[in-house]
């Protein structure tokens, strides 16, 4: 009954993930390497989760996203947040109209079903917490009313990690309520040659198709969350988490080092990437390399190294790959 449960699930899993190679072939006409990147924007999209992307300047970050959101005939708005920005430039307004004396609702650019905040960290806490709320309830409050925000809804947010002068390190309440954080390296040499000779003309622009509805989008999600995921791949999320809390209980010499271990969310988000990620693969099921492979980014802003771990030099990331090397893998 087991195996016919998961060969459906492996035949629904083949016929669905067929636009994922067309949606990264177009994506390679305007991007090229970031692959890692890439995949990480496509796991969001498919598991629902939304996405921070840490990098210097020119690296594609703004790039990879429009040109995502182009392949999804979908609602798609940039907002560039700025020191001056204000919650009502974000999620609208109420217009008094002095004809009749009434106040009529004026919606704001997050009324979008992609929504990209570049450099989100140079919006004023009041922006940030009017964010909040869209991320985390998929809702808006103007005035009195709220209004729901149409499925699909990710935030795929900015931060420039070298120029601090004017920022708002965002609150680890926000930062916890993405689902990845990428950091984004320089391209090779090789790769940075293609770019240079793709984009170093006037218009670079590529014709860029449209590959999924909003609507099968929808359905795709569907398929995902039934990838299957075992009893020992759940313990292992789990340990791997409980392990960031408790490091003398799973042994781990890591105690003064980690001041706050990841919460719940790390669980749960855990284990949605890696069925995104499986499904990527043309998987109907979870491996606990699909664990490994996504864990950093998932859990990387989610644990908070005490000032003796900085102190060493020692970041989230350090800590978590000593966690995933010690943890034994089922």
């Amino acid at each position: 009954m087991v195996q016919a449960g998961m060969a459906s699930i492996n035949e629904r899993v083949k016929e669905s993930s067929t636009f994922v190679q067309q949606l990264l072939q177009e994506l390679g006409k305007v991007v090229i390497g970031q692959r890692a990147l890439v995949e990480r924007l496509l796991i969001g999209l498919l598991a629902n989760g939304h996405v921070l992307l840490e990098g210097v300047p020119g690296l594609a970050k703004t790039l990879c996203v429009k040109t995502l959101a182009r392949t999804i005939s979908t609602k798609f708005q940039r907002i560039q947040f700025t020191p001056d920005l204000l919650p009502s430039d974000l999620i609208g307004t109420l217009i008094f109209n002095p004809r009749d004396g009434c106040f009529s609702v004026k919606k704001g650019p997050i009324f979008a079903n992609i929504i990209l905040a570049d450099e989100i960290n140079r919006a004023p806490a009041k922006v940030q917490s009017a964010l909040l709320e869209a991320m985390q309830e998929h809702q808006v409050t103007i005035g009195e009313e709220t209004f729901q925000l149409e499925d699909p809804f990710l935030v795929l947010a900015t931060q420039n990690p070298i120029e601090q002068e004017g920022t708002y390190p965002l609150p680890e309440a926000q930062v916890d309520r993405f689902m990845l954080k990428v950091l984004i390296s320089y391209p090779e040499k090789t790769q940075e040659r293609q770019i240079m000779e793709r984009m170093a003309i006037t218009n670079p622009e590529a014709s860029v198709q449209s590959i999924i509805s909003p609507q099968q989008l929808l359905e795709v999600r569907q398929t995902v969350s039934d990838v299957y995921l075992d009893e020992k791949i759940k313990d292992y999320i789990l340990d791997l988490v409980f392990a960031s809390r408790d490091p003398k209980g799973y042994k781990l010499d890591l105690g003064p080092m980690i001041q706050y271990g990841a919460s719940p969310r790390g669980s749960i988000y855990l284990a949605l990437a890696a069925k995104a990620y499986a499904f990527m693969q043309g998987r109907g099921y979870v491996v606990p390399q699909d664990v490994k492979t996504i864990g950093l980014d998932v859990l990387r802003h989610r644990i908070i190294p005490t000032y003796e771990a900085e102190a060493e030099g020692l970041t989230s990331e350090d800590l978590l790959k000593r966690i995933f090397e010690h943890v034994p893998v089922p």
